[in-house]
């Protein structure tokens, strides 16, 4: 090896002083004013459009190397939304950014009063790995439409996207404003050493709370993009068709389980459980043909430690026996097929935590309103389902259980709706984003009063009389008629 390609190959670590000089660079940029203007948050987010549309290609492959992902599902998944993502926040920035006028009261009068939405300065996006694109380039739109400057740090367990990310960010963004630093827990750690004005995290609930426990040192706020256990509430009342392809659609079709959002595991009563096992196994069977391992319409499992993980779940000997569909896996390939479990007992291991991965188990009850008091018993999921056509059970639905998101009579399309907030509650997270709710998660919302000197009221000034109490009294109680009342013995 040549001085030449090793200096090429080469790179310095990234410690806690690299992170140190990489904050400085940053907090000097953002002191510019240069993020805070209308013109440069627009041109960053159309080269980040163009970003997208250039590379879908190379997007593509990036995803096939670290997931083995279909390619229709990334575009459907990660290029259109990202697409979209940025169509949006170019058609309605300036509307964002516009001070918003409230009303004041009689206490200032005469006065106006509005709030600006300011950015909050230098931000950390810690991303996942799982939809590497998308989990990474859409939290930074929210960011740099907000005006901040940012530090993208992607997940080390995708390395084909986490480079692309580095090598494209570094080629179409303005690098003294956006930055991606790569690596694994070191540099991670090195990142959260530094005073951040905001953090955002998408992961698992164990690291979420060490970014937190890092972030309170310098009382940094943050969005933790979590998960949990989401659950799909299954009547006898609806297309099972059409529900079957949807609960496929949002748990083996989205990244083969690996999603925070896929359903974790079905409620329905004991009588309805087998009709709605064969309408999953039929459908299953369309989409994926009679040996799913060989499919290539399916993500792998991301690496060796999770396959373990997922294969000690179906190794407990509480669910012995539970398999009614599935459950064939190729180790070498990291394979593991749609499995479907029927009758799971609620402590058993696979109910313990998140699947993250395409195992279902189907918990069966007699009465389907019991379902919610079984969704209650565990902690707050980021999302939960229900399929039927009872109003009123829709309505309970709605009204009793607690999610980061709700959908009704379908699963996990509601990430598409950007005016909806997309986050947790409880142990699935803190904090929102996608569409408007991205720019607040990186703005400070600052009040502003504006007041003239006209109509300087001597009854906030000692001396303080007898008659200034009443005044005072009357503008508590009545507004503007007591005052009246107050000063001229009105009753």
């Amino acid at each position: 090896m040549s001085e030449n390609t090793k200096n090429e190959t080469t790179k310095p670590p990234f410690d806690a002083v690299a992170a140190t000089l990489l904050t400085t660079e940053l907090r000097e940029t953002f002191a510019s004013g240069k993020t805070r203007s209308y013109e440069w948050r627009a041109s960053q987010l159309h080269a980040l459009s163009r970003l997208v549309a250039d590379h879908e290609k190379q997007i593509v492959d990036a995803l096939r190397n670290d997931l083995d992902k279909p390619p229709l599902e990334t575009v459907a998944y990660e290029v259109a939304m990202l697409k979209n993502s940025c169509n949006v926040a170019l058609k309605e920035l300036k509307n964002w950014m516009t001070p918003e006028k409230v009303k004041t009261s009689i206490t200032t009068f005469p006065s106006s009063a509005e709030i600006v939405s300011e950015p909050l300065g230098v931000v950390l996006v810690i991303s996942a790995w799982n939809y590497p694109f998308l989990l990474s380039l859409d939290p930074v739109i929210g960011a740099i439409a907000a005006g901040n400057a940012v530090v993208l740090k992607p997940s080390e367990i995708s390395p084909a996207t986490s480079s692309l990310l580095a090598k494209l960010l570094g080629e179409y963004m303005d690098n003294s404003s956006i930055r991606v630093v790569e690596g694994a827990v070191d540099e991670t750690s090195a990142l959260l050493q530094q005073k951040w004005d905001k953090i955002f995290y998408t992961g698992n609930g164990r690291v979420g709370r060490i970014v937190m426990a890092a972030a309170a040192k310098h009382l940094t706020p943050v969005v933790l993009e979590l998960g949990g256990k989401s659950p799909v509430v299954v009547d006898s009342n609806i297309n099972l068709k059409v529900a079957a392809r949807r609960i496929i659609a949002g748990k083996w079709g989205g990244n083969n389980g690996q999603a925070c959002v896929s359903p974790d595991y079905i409620i329905t009563t004991k009588d309805y459980a087998p009709k709605l096992v064969d309408a999953l196994k039929s459908e299953l069977e369309k989409f994926y043909g009679k040996n799913p391992l060989e499919s290539k319409d399916i993500s792998r499992i991301v690496n060796s430690n999770h396959f373990a993980r997922l294969i000690k779940l179906l190794d407990d000997d509480k669910v012995s026996g539970k398999i009614v569909y599935g459950g064939e896996k190729d180790e070498s390939k990291l394979r593991i097929s749609p499995t479907i479990l029927l009758d799971v007992p609620r402590d058993s291991l696979i109910m313990s935590e998140e699947i993250f991965g395409p195992l279902l188990p189907i918990l069966v009850v007699d009465k389907l309103e019991e379902s919610f008091d079984v969704i209650n018993t565990w902690p707050k999921p980021l999302a939960a389902y229900i399929f039927t056509s009872n109003k009123k059970l829709k309505e309970q639905f709605v009204m009793t259980v607690s999610a980061g998101g709700l959908v009704v009579n379908d699963t996990t399309v509601h990430l598409a709706v950007h005016t909806l907030p997309f986050g947790g509650v409880g142990e699935s997270g803190l904090g929102a984003y996608h569409g408007k709710f991205s720019f607040d998660a990186f703005s400070h919302k600052k009040s502003v009063l504006y007041r003239g000197f006209f109509g300087d009221a001597a009854i906030r000034y000692p001396p303080y009389t007898n008659t200034k109490m009443r005044l005072l009294k009357a503008l508590i109680g009545g507004g503007i008629i007591g005052v009246i009342r107050a000063l001229f013995g009105s009753s």
